[in-house]
């Protein structure tokens, strides 16, 4: 009777001990499968996130090269007046000298 009453408990315990393990592999296995697909959308994410850093500095590229351009006519234009400016100054000294002569 002891036998058969300790084999019993023997039986029990190791089939709740099996099943036990089983559960907590699945939670282990669920549990990885969760961050190995947390570690993918957050690739993703940066993956993202990246191509959007480079669209804006290629936007901000091609303004920045549009405003130097029209900075660089700006700046030519400026000079030509200048150059303007340095001749009617010449022509109206000559003709201040040309008159007290």
């Amino acid at each position: 009777m002891k036998k058969l009453l300790l084999s019993t408990v023997l039986v029990v315990a190791l089939g709740l001990s099996f099943t036990s393990c089983r559960e907590t592999e699945n939670k282990a296995d669920d549990m990885g499968d969760a961050i190995e697909n947390t570690a993918d959308d957050a690739a993703d994410g940066l993956e993202d996130a990246g191509r959007a850093i480079d669209d804006a500095a290629d936007d901000v590229a091609d303004e920045t090269e549009g405003a130097l351009e029209k900075a660089g006519k700006a700046i030519d234009n400026a000079a030509k007046e200048v150059k303007e400016a340095g001749k009617a100054v010449d022509s109206a000294a000559n003709q201040v000298v040309g008159d007290d002569n």
